[in-house]
């Protein structure tokens, strides 16, 4: 009887020390336990980077990627939406595009803006300007009736700082010059004769090498309406490392 008593207890203690093993097993600890399932369309959500601090006498490279769906940029009526949406930010002073380009899935902005709050507020004013009027253009190439809606602009943008007269010079050369990069310099007769890519500023830029003043824009052409640089950077500072050939092909950033 004693015996069977003593037995039972042991019996319970070992039940309670495995309970109590098995109540903290993954605890709290940081990443532990079985890892949830995502649901169709569920999405991992990821730590977003803070922006970067801004001032007025710096200049921003931005980069905004478009999704699928909105299909190939580099035609012109999206050309024409991206064109029109650009006349809304020349009301702005505190936000200012510079330069831009327009590449196939993605679009390149050279911008200058007061603040983080102005960066912030013009490009996202330009991004639903712009994708209003994309949706409207691809509708229109499908011979829709009603206007897309969905997503134009995947994600956040990626917006990086340029503090130096090196890094204004790569930047220009890296925007004015990113169809080289991407050979969109080699597709169609029209785009292989051309020197200056015609989806960009590059017709008004006047750093170009060999050349004492900016190209002139043919009778049809209608160029993308960008605003003249007000930082030093922008304006004097990147000469210093020397101008920009118009055949230059951009390396990676």
């Amino acid at each position: 009887m004693t015996g069977m008593f003593y037995h039972d207890i042991g019996v319970i203690k070992m039940a309670r020390q495995q309970a109590f093993e098995f109540r903290t097993w993954g605890g709290k600890r940081k990443n532990a336990g079985r890892k949830a399932k995502l649901q169709p369309g569920q999405r991992v959500h990821r730590r977003v980077r803070r922006r970067p601090k801004v001032s007025e006498r710096e200049a921003i490279h931005v980069v905004l990627p478009v999704t699928r769906e909105v299909g190939r940029l580099r035609r012109r009526s999206a050309y024409q939406a991206v064109r029109v949406a650009m006349r809304g930010a020349l009301l702005r002073r505190d936000f200012r595009i510079v330069h831009v380009s327009i590449q196939s899935n993605h679009l390149h902005l050279l911008v200058e803006a007061s603040d983080e709050r102005a960066l912030a507020r013009g490009v996202q004013g330009f991004e639903i300007s712009c994708a209003r009027r994309l949706n409207r253009a691809v509708a229109r190439d499908r011979r829709e009736t009603r206007p897309r809606r969905g997503r134009v602009f995947v994600n956040r943008y990626h917006a990086e700082v340029i503090d130096s007269p090196r890094r204004a010079r790569h930047a220009l050369a890296y925007v004015l010059n990113n169809w080289r990069r991407h050979r969109e310099d080699e597709r169609g007769l029209a785009q292989r004769r051309a020197l200056v890519d015609p989806y960009s500023s590059g017709i008004d830029f006047d750093g170009w090498a060999g050349r004492s003043a900016p190209f002139a824009r043919p009778p049809e052409y209608e160029a993308l309406p960008v605003v003249a640089a007000e930082t030093w950077l922008l304006t004097a500072g990147w000469r210093r490392h020397g101008l920009v050939d118009v055949r230059e092909t951009p390396g990676p950033r």
